[in-house]
Formats: C-alpha cells, sequence, structure tokens
C-alpha cells in the first residue's frame, strides 16, 4: 500500500533548529502529474492548521505559507528522491505539535502519519 511516511521529528530547545522530510514509499502519482505537497500541524485537541506548500511543477518554485511561520520555515522539494521537506528554524515551544504532509492531485489526497515536534528548554 502506497503511502507518505515523515521523518525528522524530535525534541529541540528553543532557537534550534530541525527539518522533517515526507517521501511516498511508492508511485502515488504518474510521472506528468502535477500535485501539491503541503504541510499541516495539529495542537492536542485542535484541527489541522496549513502551514507551508509547494507543487511538484516543474521550473516553479512557488510556495506559500502560513503567517504563523513565513520567514522561519521554508519548505523545499526534491523530485528525484519524490520528497519534500520542512526547514524549521528559531523554534519556539509554540511550534510544538504533530507535523503531517499531504500530497493532493486530481482525484487523489494523501496524509502522511505525522511526527512530533516538541520545543522545549
Amino acid at each position: 500500500q502506497v503511502q507518505l511516511v515523515e521523518s525528522g521529528g524530535g525534541l529541540v530547545q528553543p532557537g534550534e533548529s530541525l527539518k522533517l522530510r515526507c517521501a511516498a514509499t511508492g508511485n502515488i502519482f504518474g510521472a506528468a502529474d502535477i500535485y501539491v505537497m503541503s504541510w499541516y500541524r495539529q495542537y492536542p485537541g485542535k484541527h489541522r492548521e496549513w502551514i507551508a506548500e509547494i507543487t511538484n511543477a516543474p521550473n516553479t518554485n512557488t510556495t506559500n505559507y502560513a503567517v504563523s511561520v513565513k520567514g522561519r520555515f521554508t519548505v523545499s522539494r526534491d523530485n528525484a528522491e519524490d520528497a519534500t521537506y520542512l526547514y524549521m528554524e528559531t523554534l519556539n515551544p509554540d511550534d510544538t505539535a504533530v507535523y503531517y504532509c499531504r500530497w493532493t492531485g486530481v482525484g487523489k489526497d494523501y496524509w502522511g502519519q505525522g511526527t512530533q515536534v516538541t520545543v522545549s528548554s
């Protein structure tokens, strides 16, 4: 069964950085498909909130960010690896959450299982 797998979460101190990775275990989309690779996070007892996205469209690096993370988080992709990354800088305790990746294309919508990020001294 094809799925998305996140990695890279963990415990860091305030001000530190962390890089998350999301990759598919198999071929989710066809070689010519255009899809959006998004990152969300979820606080305990809250809905998941969108925080960043990038497409796999060639020759473009268009990205979008939520206000809460713009300037601190950077989303990127590696088409050769069929993976997306979320680099998080200057982390603070408010960034503590479970982080999920989501890939969406025509007729397809996949979520990863989530990875815990904890920012604490």
